[in-house]
């Protein structure tokens, strides 16, 4: 998938969010969540139970157990699902196309880069290049200096609070 159709992707699908919390309906939502759900987990790989309670996608603040949901009860429940879901989408279309973060599966095409709330360059290369978050290497590589420089500090391996014996096993 290339940057451009994971951004083209994502703000139709944002777009739809913000419809069915205009018009809601339940049967589209499931369907909503459904494609949403294959998109991210392209995007950014499969989310465990802990990554959905986080974002409390899926998760009414109303619980309605016991007997079938009224139809006000219905539309607010599809109304809070999909602006949950939406901001999830949100997030991951503004880290895919301000932050410009790389993506699994990512194969090529990158978007323009927004003039208002655009990522300064990081001074890698040229043109866009420049624009690219750093790469592993050079990843490694700032890791490497930063840990070269906490170790010349003075004291810097020094312990700063006691350690009771029973901890030090």
């Amino acid at each position: 998938m290339t940057r451009d159709e994971l951004i083209a992707a994502s703000r139709a699908l944002v777009d739809e969010g913000e419809m069915l919390q205009a018009r809601p309906s339940l049967p589209a939502l499931r369907d909503w969540l459904a494609r949403s759900d294959v998109l991210l987990e392209a995007a950014w790989g499969t989310m465990d139970r802990y990554h959905l309670a986080w974002l409390l996608v899926g998760k009414p603040r109303e619980v309605v157990r016991g007997r079938p949901m009224t139809g006000d009860e219905e539309a607010a429940y599809v109304r809070d699902v999909a602006a949950q879901k939406t901001a999830a989408l949100r997030m991951s279309l503004d880290a895919v196309e301000r932050q410009r973060m790389p993506f699994l599966g990512e194969d090529g095409g990158l978007a323009p880069v927004a003039a208002a709330g655009a990522v300064p360059p990081t001074g890698r290369g040229r043109g866009i290049e420049a624009d690219l978050p750093p790469g592993p290497d050079d990843l490694a590589a700032r890791i490497r200096r930063a840990r070269e420089e906490a170790l010349a500090h003075d004291g810097h391996a020094q312990r700063r609070a006691p350690r009771p014996e029973r901890m030090q096993r």
